[in-house]
């Protein structure tokens, strides 16, 4: 949550009121008494297109993807 109220410009407060009143901007998961926001709705709502890199992309430090089941 507080990486996400960065993200979008809000306070750390105000991001937590707006989740418990169902207003956040994007998606917000509750998990036990935290509130989770899945990075995908945050990059959505940037205009930042697709949270994944396509299959067999390089990374974008030049380091090594994990394969599958790793």
């Amino acid at each position: 949550m507080p990486t996400a109220c960065r993200a979008l410009g809000l306070g750390r407060t105000l991001g937590y009121e707006l989740a418990r009143r169902g207003e956040f901007p994007c998606p917000v998961l509750r998990v036990g008494r935290r509130y989770v926001v899945p990075t995908a709705g945050v990059h959505a709502l940037l205009g930042l297109g697709s949270a994944t890199r396509p299959h067999g992309s390089a990374a974008v430090d030049g380091g090594v993807e994990p394969t599958q089941g790793a």
